[in-house]
């Protein structure tokens, strides 16, 4: 079978060594991207599957650890808010998607269910880390726990996905 990506593999081949890990990182922070994705874009690149999952890993991470910080920082706030009578503003003005409810939902009953370990690990069936790591920061989790979580669930499913991509760059001889 023809290789679809030689010419985008070629062209991210003649890129600095350096430069090739960084983009799957910067990639890895894009929510539904994710390290997931990142890693095997980067595998099937052409990018040796070590260094573009552990590459997609921290991108990934990166992203999760900067929304955790915010969002316990904004929680913080709204509840110190309600208990100085301010209160929060207005929730129909920030109305979620319906996709997005439905994921929230999805991840509610996991959390009820399963707990912060069990739904950290299955979150990325229904929702993107960043998602799912600020609905547990916002919902009083604490950061340490929600990080914790998150890097595993990122751990395990950015190596499963870049295994099954380098075995499948390695089947097809790209």
């Amino acid at each position: 079978m023809a290789n679809p990506y030689e010419g985008m593999q070629e062209w991210v081949q003649q890129l600095p060594e350096i430069v090739q890990p960084l983009g799957v990182a910067v990639a890895a922070t894009v929510p539904y991207i994710e390290g997931e994705g990142a890693a095997g874009i980067g595998i099937i690149l052409g990018i040796n599957p070590v260094v573009a999952a552990l590459a997609a890993m921290i991108g990934n991470f990166l992203s999760v650890l900067a929304v955790v910080v915010i969002s316990s920082r904004v929680r913080e706030k709204v509840v110190a808010g309600r208990v100085g009578g301010d209160g929060p503003a207005d929730p129909a003005s920030t109305a979620p998607s319906a996709r997005r409810v439905k994921g929230q939902r999805r991840l509610q009953g996991w959390l009820s269910r399963f707990g912060v370990p069990g739904a950290s690990l299955l979150a990325p069936l229904a929702l993107p880390t960043q998602l799912t790591a600020a609905f547990f920061a916002a919902s009083g989790v604490r950061k340490e726990r929600v990080l914790f979580w998150q890097a595993i669930a990122i751990v395990l499913w950015t190596g499963v996905i870049a295994a099954l991509a380098a075995g499948l760059v390695g089947f097809l001889g790209w």
